[in-house]
């Protein structure tokens, strides 16, 4: 992907947002999706699904979101289909968001941080999804790189896995939720940002599932005061419409980037098909948020 100008990943994203809607559209080739384009499930088959995807929107949607784990699978021939995949979709506005949920300490952080948030790096993204779990402050190499490189990141916060709920949802000695603290540290982050910059919208994102009905308002999630994007998985296929929507995220809407993948995807191989899939997609996310 061409490497970002001196605008900030928060503020390219609003700009995407405000020309293509809020939705992001993951690539996931999985192997029932491959198999049901007609692919292999190998390398040539992942290679065909995701440029195919690529070139079918880059310039379309605000955001594109390759999972790294359906690339890994197939070693390195996969990685280096990953490779290319995120050189291509860096074009025409749209903003590539890997979704590898990265998280360690030290000098391993900082090695996922040249990985993927360093300029010339052959896997560089817009955006990198990370896990805050071995402490906020483990994110700042991430963090760090980022902000040097005009980069972002979608920090994990309230998904929609009941598994998540045991440590998402524990309190804190000064009974703040994880959650809820995880929010508070991007919001603040947000805030500065914005300070030093004027941006519209700060580039520590976010992810909160779109179907966690009221658990972000009982967990204390002040989502408006967060000022820069949040990532929501389960629209669409997984069953959130503008009723859960606004429940979960009540006045931040405007800050949500909505990600379907199954809705758009389902519609392929024909590179047509999946363009009005995902401006069909878009529409009915951006009603939603409304």
């Amino acid at each position: 992907m061409t490497g970002p100008g001196p605008v900030g990943f928060g503020e390219r994203l609003h700009r995407a947002m405000a020309a293509h809607g809020p939705l992001c559209v993951g690539i996931d080739p999985h192997p029932q999706l491959l198999d049901r384009w007609g692919l292999e499930d190998d390398a040539q088959g992942l290679e065909t699904f995701s440029m195919t995807v690529v070139e079918a929107l880059t310039g379309h949607v605000a955001a594109l979101k390759p999972q790294a784990a359906f690339f890994e699978r197939h070693g390195s021939r996969g990685v280096a289909v990953l490779e290319r995949v995120l050189e291509a979709a860096g074009e025409g506005g749209t903003q590539v968001v890997l979704d590898a949920k990265r998280g360690d300490i030290g000098s391993t952080m900082a090695g996922y941080a040249d990985a993927y948030l360093r300029r010339g790096s052959p896997a560089s993204c817009d955006a990198l999804t990370v896990s805050p779990y071995l402490g906020f402050g483990s994110l700042g190499p991430v963090l760090e790189a980022a902000s040097a490189s005009g980069r972002g990141v979608f920090v994990l916060a309230l998904t929609s896995n009941p598994e998540g709920a045991r440590v998402q949802h524990a309190r804190l000695d000064d009974g703040v939720s994880v959650a809820g603290e995880v929010a508070r540290a991007a919001a603040a982050l947000n805030a500065a940002e914005r300070a030093r910059t004027g941006a519209g919208l700060g580039s520590t994102g976010l992810v909160v599932g779109a179907t966690v009905g009221s658990a972000a308002r009982d967990l204390g999630l002040a989502l408006e005061d967060l000022q820069g994007p949040v990532l929501a998985p389960g629209v669409g296929a997984q069953g959130a419409g503008r009723a859960e929507l606004v429940d979960v995220f009540g006045a931040a809407r405007r800050f949500v980037l909505a990600s379907s993948s199954r809705a758009v995807l389902g519609a392929g191989p024909a590179p047509q098909a999946l363009l009005d899939a995902a401006r069909t997609a878009a529409d009915e996310v951006g009603a939603a948020l409304a």
